[in-house]
């Protein structure tokens, strides 16, 4: 089988992001099949270093065409980074960047059950070497840990419907494809946005929650930024309103300084300065983008900078 392409997006946007030092060290700490790692080596220097990270075995596999004495692809979490960087002697860095949730080829790619575009075992697991899948989650989740997991994940407002629906479904025979999923939650979800297929929220609740995706980002949020050096840039691409708000609410507090005690006197030149500032408004995919990639339609590139002692 063919790899499925998976177009960078919002691509020269991030790399200018970085503002990059061509003698720097930077994180990818979401490789994919390296769209932004390859422009990010463009722009540095025979002195410059790039690091990336992926969970995704199939990643790594992808990122190994990469033949670049600077670079150095690493089969980790990005929630780990730091000892990723500490393994590589790597203290701090100036620059990383964050492509979050789902790439193309997984999506495309039957055999990983993220779509239900395909009739393919319920797997949707990022890293395929570890924890457990979809499918397994299905057949030992309490009803109300399905509606729990629809409603806050994927924001569907038929969740106990469904949840309801997957119990019964399930003490007859296994759910373990991603056919029988779809099914069985169109029979269920009756009306939907228009070209919005009845499952697609189901589908994304089940693999952000079996990834742990949006623990994975808020876990990263804070080490990303402590590991940055001074003036050194943070840029993160969400696709959905629930990591958006994770990045707009994590940068939004490291762009604010603690305030001193209420009634306390403090001269203006003592006030501590907050790690991070904020750089610009939050960036979209232009028309011309979207128009070539649908898929980029929801993304949305917020950026900071870290502030010097």
């Amino acid at each position: 089988m063919s790899t499925p392409q998976h177009v960078a997006v919002l691509l020269t946007e991030a790399v200018a992001a970085l503002n990059i030092n061509p003698s720097g060290i930077y994180l990818d700490a979401t490789f994919g099949r390296g769209g932004h790692s390859r422009a990010i080596l463009a722009a540095l220097g025979e002195s410059g270093r790039l690091i990336a990270l992926d969970r995704d075995p199939a990643a790594i596999e992808a990122g190994s065409a990469i033949k670049d004495s600077r670079f150095m692809l690493v089969h980790q979490h990005f929630s780990r980074l730091s000892q990723a960087l500490d393994a590589l002697g790597v203290g701090q860095v100036d620059g990383v960047l964050l492509d979050i949730g789902v790439s193309s080829p997984q999506l495309d790619t039957p055999e990983r059950g993220m779509s239900f575009r395909f009739d393919a075992p319920l797997d949707m697991r990022m890293d395929t070497t570890q924890g457990e899948t979809v499918a397994d989650f299905l057949a030992r989740a309490t009803e109300s840990e399905l509606k729990e997991v629809i409603k806050n994940y994927g924001e569907e407002r038929f969740a106990h419907a469904i949840a309801k629906a997957i119990i019964a479904a399930r003490a007859e025979c296994s759910i373990s494809r991603t056919g029988q999923l779809a099914t069985l939650v169109a029979q269920v979800v009756r009306t939907r946005e228009p070209g919005q297929h009845p499952a697609t929220r189901t589908f994304q609740a089940l693999r952000i929650y079996i990834n742990r995706e949006l623990e994975e980002l808020s876990l990263t949020l804070p080490i990303a930024i402590a590991r940055l050096a001074n003036r050194g840039r943070l840029a993160v691409i969400s696709f959905h309103s629930l990591e958006d708000r994770i990045v707009k609410q994590a940068l939004r507090n490291a762009a604010t300084a603690p305030q001193p005690p209420k009634g306390v006197p403090v001269r203006a030149a003592d006030l501590p300065v907050p790690q991070m500032r904020l750089i610009g408004k939050p960036i979209f995919p232009s028309a011309i983008e979207i128009t070539k990639n649908p898929r980029s339609r929801s993304a949305v590139l917020r950026i900071a900078e870290k502030l010097g002692d």
